[in-house]
């Protein structure tokens, strides 16, 4: 059950902590890190808080599953410091990383697509391993770029201990065939080689679409979290004046 918001009402620090299943040594921490406005104390030495505190716990706890701890912390403590144009600014940058994010896994997705497209539009000229040429006649591409590819870890060929050329094998050809559709889409390669290493990861293509189907999920429940965030911390701007 939620505390008691009535104005004017004194908590202690267990009172703010029993709410959300917190120490009393954590309600102190966020007050120290500037998350909770700076409490009273009793003639004593007691910490004394109010609805206010009790709000600003609720908002603080709220924005976190949104915008992460860090940047949780830094919004309540603009807001506390009278810097609501800070926070406000930072609720921005957490939507615009949000969109990006967006925009990269759908770029992976249209990539996904794409390249089975070609794999089921016919057999591939050369079954097996292949060496640099072949494979970069294949894409259109020049063989320096894939070797720069291979300096960033979008594809990682062996090399034939005879000969020392590069041998690619049909794993490799599937990681620069995804590199190649994320290029065309502007990704830079410091984006694509996480995103091939997950694909590395799952073991392929197909086990991957499990992965993007989580990936939609957190993002949804991320989107939501931040509609819940805002709504408390609207009423905590109110509330703070």
């Amino acid at each position: 059950m939620g505390l008691n918001l009535q104005t004017g009402s004194r908590l202690r620090p267990v009172d703010l902590a029993r709410e959300h299943g917190l120490s009393t040594q954590a309600v102190r921490n966020y007050e120290a890190a500037g998350i909770l406005p700076a409490a009273a104390r009793t003639p004593h030495g007691y910490r004394t808080y109010t609805s206010l505190h009790a709000r600003a716990l609720r908002t603080f706890l709220a924005l976190v599953p949104g915008h992460g701890h860090g940047t949780a912390t830094s919004i309540m403590r603009a807001v506390n410091e009278g810097e609501d144009e800070e926070a406000f600014r930072l609720i921005d940058e957490s939507h615009a990383q949000l969109l990006d994010d967006r925009r990269t896994l759908q770029a992976v997705e249209r990539a996904l697509h794409d390249l089975r497209f070609t794999q089921a539009s016919g057999p591939e000229p050369t079954a097996g391993e292949t060496h640099i040429g072949p494979l970069a006649r294949r894409l259109g591409l020049r063989p320096a770029t894939l070797r720069k590819w291979e300096r960033a870890g979008l594809v990682s060929p062996r090399r034939d201990p005879r000969t020392g050329y590069r041998v690619y094998t049909e794993a490799d050809v599937r990681d620069a065939r995804l590199a190649h559709q994320l290029r065309r889409g502007g990704y830079p390669l410091e984006q694509i080689a996480p995103l091939i290493a997950q694909v590395r990861a799952a073991g392929g293509l197909e086990p991957l679409e499990s992965a993007l189907r989580d990936w939609h999920t957190r993002l949804s429940t991320r989107a939501r979290a931040m509609l819940t965030g805002a709504a408390e911390l609207e009423a905590y701007l109110r509330a703070h004046g």
